[in-house]
C-alpha cells in the first residue's frame, strides 16, 4: 500500500512543481531548504522570497507584450503596483526595480511616495494613481504631490465633491489630470448590487458634461474599472467589461483628453497545488475585446493600466509553524496544535475563510493522517480545517519525538496589515485617538487621552522607511 505523505501528494497533484520540490523528505521552496531556515531561526517564522515579486511583474508584462504584438494593438501597457497589498520598504524596493507605476489608497500612501522620491527609488515622471475614497487629509496630500510637479499624478475621483476639493488645493496655474472610477455592478452572489466606490455607469457621461467638460483646469485622462471578484473567465466578468467599454467609447467621443483605461487588479494567485489559470489567454481576450470596441467606435486604442497587488506580492510570502501537540477530542477528530495563531498571523483564514497552500516541511516519507489544525489563542475560531481543493487536511502522522513543521505559502498579500503588524491597519488607515472616560465619586465626568491617532511618521517607522 502507498500510505506515505509523498504518495498522497503524487496521487493527487502533478508534483514536483515550479516552486515546490523535495530533497529526501524535506520540502524545498524555489530551491531553498526550509528545514535549514528552521534550524537557524526556529518557529514560528514568516518570510518573503523577494525574487518572486520581480518574477510575477515580468510575467505579466510579458503576457501583455505578447498580446499587444499578436493583436497589433496600438496602445501601450503600464503595470501599477497596488500598495495596499503590502506597504513594506523591502517590498517597494523590489517592486520599483521593474519600471512600474504606483497606485495609492490613503493619505499615508502619499508619505511613502514622497519618501521614495526623496531616496531616489521612484523616478520622476512616474504615474501615481490615487484611488479610494478621499477624506480631506488625503486630498491635501494629493494636492501637494500635484503641486510639486515631479510626478504624473492621476487622482481617480470617487464623486464630484472630490473634484471640487482637489481644485481648491491645487495651484490655479496647474491643470489636474484625473480619472473617473466606474461603480461596477457586483456579482449576483454579493449582498449588495453596486460598488460603494465610484460613479454609476449611466451617470459618468452626464457628470462629465455638467461639471468637467468646460472646466479648463481639469482633463479627464483615465477611466477606471475594477471587479471585486477579480479577472475571471465567466459571464459576469465579460458582461461588466463590455459595459465598461461602452462607457469608455461614449466618453471618448466627447472627451479628446481620455487616453487610458485602467482595468484594475484581480489576477488570481496560486492557493492550491491544483491551481490552473490561463493568464496569457485572459490578457489576449481582454485586449481583443478592447480593440474590437475601438474599431467599432472608430476611436484610438487606449493605454491599458493594471493595478495588481496580490498578484505582485502574494506568492512571495510564507509562514512556517511547528506542531507542538496532538489532541484527540473524539473518535474522529485529531487536533494538531501549532506554536502560533491563525487569527493573528494569517487573519484571512479566520476573517474570509481564505485557504492557502499548506504543506509539511519535513516527514514526507512517513504515513499520513487526517487532522484539524488549532491555534494558540483561546478563541474557538482559531483553527484551520480544510484545503482549497478538499474539505480535509492530511499531514504526516504526529510523533512527539520527531517534530513536524508545516508551511503556509503564498501568504504575502494583506496578512500583515489586517493582522495589525506593529500597529499597521489595512490601507494604512490610522488607529483613532483613544479616550478614557472616568466619573469621580461626586459624579463629575473627566476624560484623558490614552493614545493619540497614529501619524505618518509612526507608519513609516513600522514599515522600514
Amino acid at each position: 500500500m502507498r500510505t506515505k505523505y509523498i504518495d498522497l501528494i503524487e496521487q493527487t497533484f502533478d508534483f514536483p512543481q515550479n516552486e515546490f520540490s523535495l530533497e529526501e523528505d524535506r520540502l524545498l521552496f524555489h530551491g531553498i531548504d526550509l528545514m535549514k531556515i528552521i534550524e537557524e531561526y526556529g518557529t514560528p517564522i514568516k518570510f518573503n522570497y523577494l525574487p518572486q515579486i520581480s518574477n510575477n511583474i515580468q510575467r505579466a508584462k510579458g503576457w501583455f507584450r505578447e498580446a499587444i504584438n499578436n493583436l497589433g494593438y496600438t496602445g501601450k501597457y503600464k503595470y501599477a503596483y497596488c500598495t495596499k497589498s503590502s506597504h513594506f520598504s523591502y517590498i517597494l524596493n523590489e517592486v520599483l526595480k521593474n519600471d512600474v507605476e504606483i497606485e495609492t489608497s490613503s493619505a499615508f500612501d502619499i508619505d511613502i511616495v514622497q519618501e521614495l522620491m526623496r531616496t531616489e527609488k521612484l523616478a520622476p515622471g512616474k504615474t501615481i494613481i490615487c484611488n479610494g475614497y478621499k477624506p480631506q487629509n488625503y486630498i491635501d496630500k494629493i494636492g501637494e504631490l500635484i503641486n510639486s510637479g515631479e510626478l504624473d499624478v492621476i487622482p481617480v475621483v470617487d464623486n464630484i465633491e472630490e473634484m471640487e476639493q482637489l481644485l481648491a488645493v491645487v495651484d490655479e496655474n496647474i491643470t489636474i489630470n484625473i480619472g473617473i472610477r466606474i461603480a461596477s455592478e457586483e456579482d449576483p452572489k454579493f449582498e449588495f448590487y453596486t460598488s460603494r466606490l465610484g460613479i454609476r455607469y449611466r451617470d459618468i457621461v452626464p457628470v462629465y458634461k455638467s461639471f468637467l467638460k468646460d472646466n479648463p483646469r481639469v482633463k479627464v485622462k483615465m477611466l477606471h474599472f475594477f471587479i471585486n471578484t477579480g479577472i475571471s473567465d465567466n459571464a459576469y466578468y465579460w458582461n461588466e467589461l463590455t459595459k465598461c467599454l461602452r462607457v469608455y467609447s461614449d466618453l471618448k467621443l466627447i472627451c479628446d483628453d481620455l487616453t487610458s483605461l485602467n482595468i484594475g487588479g484581480g489576477f488570481p494567485i496560486k492557493k492550491s497545488l491544483a491551481f490552473d489559470y490561463d493568464y496569457s489567454y485572459m490578457v489576449h481576450e481582454i485586449l481583443m475585446q478592447i480593440k474590437k470596441m475601438c474599431s467599432e467606435s472608430k476611436i484610438p486604442e487606449p493605454t491599458i493600466f493594471t493595478e495588481f497587488g496580490s498578484f505582485t506580492v502574494g506568492e512571495s510570502g510564507g509562514a512556517i509553524f511547528k506542531v507542538i501537540h496532538q489532541k484527540q477530542q473524539n473518535d474522529r477528530e485529531n487536533w494538531n496544535m501549532i506554536d502560533s495563531s491563525f487569527m493573528t498571523n494569517l487573519p484571512d483564514t479566520w476573517a474570509i475563510n481564505q485557504r492557502f497552500i499548506m504543506l509539511p516541511v519535513n516527514k514526507w516519507q512517513e504515513n499520513y493522517e487526517r487532522v484539524l489544525l488549532g491555534g494558540l489563542t483561546c478563541d474557538s475560531d482559531d483553527y484551520y480545517n480544510s484545503e482549497q481543493h478538499s474539505n480535509a487536511i492530511y499531514l504526516p502522522k504526529f510523533d512527539k519525538t520527531k517534530p513536524l513543521y508545516i508551511g503556509f505559502f503564498n501568504t504575502g498579500a494583506y496578512q500583515e496589515t489586517i493582522g495589525g503588524f506593529g500597529g499597521l491597519k489595512h490601507c494604512l488607515i490610522p488607529e483613532p485617538k483613544h479616550i478614557i472616560i472616568k466619573r469621580d465619586e461626586e459624579g463629575k465626568v473627566t476624560t484623558e487621552v490614552f493614545s493619540n491617532e497614529q501619524t505618518a511618521s509612526d507608519y513609516l517607522k513600522i514599515l522600514g522607511y
